[in-house]
This record gives C-alpha cells, structure tokens and sequence, in this order.
C-alpha cells in the first residue's frame, strides 16, 4: 500500500465498511431490476425507464466500490450470500404498486446514504480523499434521485411544503 501513502490499519475500516455499501449497492441494483420487471399500471412507461436508468447507474457503482476496495489493496466481497449478510437492506417481493415501490427505494436511499457517510467518516480518520472524493459524489448523485422520486409521488397540492 506504500504507493498511496494510507495507513493499513485505518485504511482496513475503510475497506470493512466499503464492503457494507458494495452489499448494500447489490441488494438496491437486484431490487432495482425486480421492480423495472414488475411495475404495472399507469405509470407503467415512466417508471419502467426510470428504474432501468437507476439499475444501469447502481450496476457502474457496484463496479467502481469494489475497484476502489482493490485500489487499497483489498479483496471485495464477492458473493450473493455474503452481500445477503452485510447488506443494511433487505430484498423486497415483487407485487408492489408504483408508489410502494417508490416509497421502498426511497427508504434504501436514506440506508444507503447513512451507509455512505461511515465511509466518509472512515475514510477521512485514514486521510483517504479517493474515497471521499468517490463516495462525496454518490451522495450527492443519490440526493438528486431520491428528490426527483419525492416529488414524483407527491401531489400537485403538496407543492412548495417543507419536509
């Protein structure tokens, strides 16, 4: 690890809590594809693309976590069942309406986010700013989603109201 210049030990409870969000992002992308597969309704041709452009997005992020975990000198989880185990969420059925699916992925965003900010928090005690600067973005990226998803199901009448 000396050509990045981090300290072994700290950078280990980056990685530990980098292989939390790689299972976390696996968990979110299958759930992701489960719900691209099986909306139904109205809001069909919307959200069917929507979840389709999530999924592409959370598939490039599961690459780039365990890359970084690499980069660092570290092996990434790398199977169902350990993802299954370390993973903050859980795995959702398939017969949802549109808005309980909305509503599902809104909550993996608060999970996902608070799994983001560990590794920030690690990351900076290790002075790891790749980290940071990767995981920086993701929450910023995952914010903007998860507005656009709030006020995809809010209605008109609840515009402009404060959280």
């Amino acid at each position: 690890m000396n050509y990045l210049n981090l300290d072994k030990d700290k950078t280990e409870k980056t990685v530990q809590e980098l292989n939390v969000l790689l299972s976390d992002y696996h968990v979110y992308y299958q759930k992701l594809r489960n719900f691209h597969w099986n909306i139904v309704g109205k809001n069909f041709f919307d959200l069917h693309i929507k979840f389709e452009e999530m999924y592409d997005d959370a598939k490039l992020k599961v690459d780039e976590i365990a890359e970084r975990i690499l980069t660092l000198r570290y092996q990434p989880t790398s199977n169902l069942s350990e993802y299954l185990k370390k993973s903050n969420l859980k795995e959702s059925k398939s017969e949802h309406t549109d808005v309980e699916m909305v509503n599902t992925l809104l909550e993996d965003h608060g999970t996902l986010i608070q799994q983001m900010r560990k590794v920030v928090e690690r990351a900076d005690k290790a002075g790891d700013e790749g980290t940071i600067d990767l995981i920086g973005a993701y929450i910023r990226e995952l914010e903007k989603t998860s507005w656009m998803l709030d006020a995809w199901r809010m209605n008109t009448s609840d515009n402009h109201q404060s959280v």
